[in-house]
């Protein structure tokens, strides 16, 4: 039996769960509302305020699916509920994050800015301190998304391996290379 596909979601007050004819599975609650189509083969089962996932049998295929869907579905809870939140830093002189509403300006060292329109389930809030590098911070209830957003601005600047400037996740070790050393004779 998968160790996480096994496991119960609960499922905490003001969000309700509905499971529909055709396997798919929604999520409403305070922040907002997800649904994600289940293979028909999984079944989810809603019983008092717990939600379980269970598979037909012990083939590889179900044991794999098993795990995901209870992992995708608890994250829909956690995120309709709590929300999501992921940093960014930008590390390199000059480096520069502003937003307008939905719109986030970033200047990365390149001949021109660059504009990124966010969707409207992620909020977005950039903040430049003195003597400190530039941070972005992304709220969503949508983990999926919220982690693309977050992989497409890092990968406008990717930090590199020798002095670490870029864009990194807060918190992120990176490995970091010697680079040149003085010949020794």
């Amino acid at each position: 039996m998968s160790r996480i596909g096994k496991l119960p979601i609960e499922i905490p007050g003001g969000v309700t769960v509905k499971v529909d004819d055709n396997n798919v599975v929604t999520v409403k609650g305070p922040l907002g509302e997800l649904s994600q189509k289940v293979n028909p083969e999984i079944d989810v089962k809603i019983e008092g305020n717990q939600l379980t996932v269970n598979r037909p049998s012990d083939e590889k295929n179900h044991r794999a699916m098993h795990g995901l869907y209870r992992s995708l579905l608890n994250n829909m809870v956690t995120g309709v509920s709590k929300g999501f939140e992921v940093k960014l830093e930008l590390v390199g002189v000059g480096y520069r994050a502003e937003n307008q509403g939905q719109v986030l300006q970033l200047v990365l060292g390149y001949s021109h800015h660059i504009f990124l329109q966010l969707p409207s389930e992620v909020k977005v809030e950039a903040v430049t301190d003195k003597r400190s590098n530039p941070t972005i911070t992304l709220k969503s209830y949508d983990k999926q998304l919220i982690g693309q957003v977050a992989a497409k601005i890092r990968s406008f600047r990717m930090p590199e391996p020798y002095k670490g400037k870029g864009i990194k996740f807060v918190g992120e070790e990176l490995r970091r290379k010697a680079g040149k050393s003085a010949s020794s004779k």
